[in-house]
């Protein structure tokens, strides 16, 4: 093995990440993340039971199979944003009701905590947007204008110049003053 060979050294973690990293990257994963952290609570607090030493706590409502049903489909949401991201806007927007559904039906959203954050992977996901791929050839658009010593180094005109705009000058002294015509020049102080 020689020392510039550096695909055979890499480890196994790295190769991981990079792939995690790459996969996060193509769909909504935060969002996706904190819907199903929203449901979690929604779904686990009305069955369960706060011992506080020998005295326990039970916080069931009659509501307990809708906050159930209410996040599972949350969690479900959530899996759908990582795994099937084409649909993330229907998601979404799915997240914020069963989101806004849950104060009512589930302790008050699984005690706000469930409510704001399946309102936020909602969100997270309604503004997901897939990035663009790299261009393999370069755009028409982005050919050289000049490369004169005003131009930045690329050649390429810079964001605020104008591309190809070429303002005529009008000559001086070419208008009779007889007839108040004066070239397109005012004539205020």
């Amino acid at each position: 093995m020689s020392p510039e060979s550096t695909g055979q050294n890499e480890h196994n973690l790295t190769v991981y990440r990079r792939g995690f990293r790459t996969w996060r990257g193509n769909r909504p994963f935060w969002a996706g993340l904190f819907t199903m952290l929203g449901g979690a609570p929604i779904a686990y607090f009305p069955y369960a039971d706060l011992h506080l030493g020998n005295m326990t706590l039970a916080m069931s409502t009659t509501a307990g199979a809708g906050s159930l049903i209410i996040g599972v489909l949350l969690i479900t949401l959530g899996l759908t944003m990582w795994f099937h991201s084409i649909v993330r806007v229907f998601a979404g927007v799915a997240a914020i009701l069963l989101a806004l559904i849950s104060i009512p039906v589930a302790n008050i959203g699984g005690f706000v905590i469930g409510f704001l954050l399946a309102l936020i992977g909602g969100a997270l996901s309604i503004s997901w947007a897939p990035g663009e791929p790299a261009a393999d050839e370069a755009d028409p658009q982005d050919t050289p204008l000049s490369l004169d010593k005003r131009q930045p180094e690329s050649g390429y005109a810079s964001e605020g110049a104008l591309h190809g705009a070429a303002v005529p000058q009008q000559p001086a002294g070419d208008h009779d003053a007889a007839s108040g015509y004066d070239g397109g020049t005012h004539r205020a102080g």
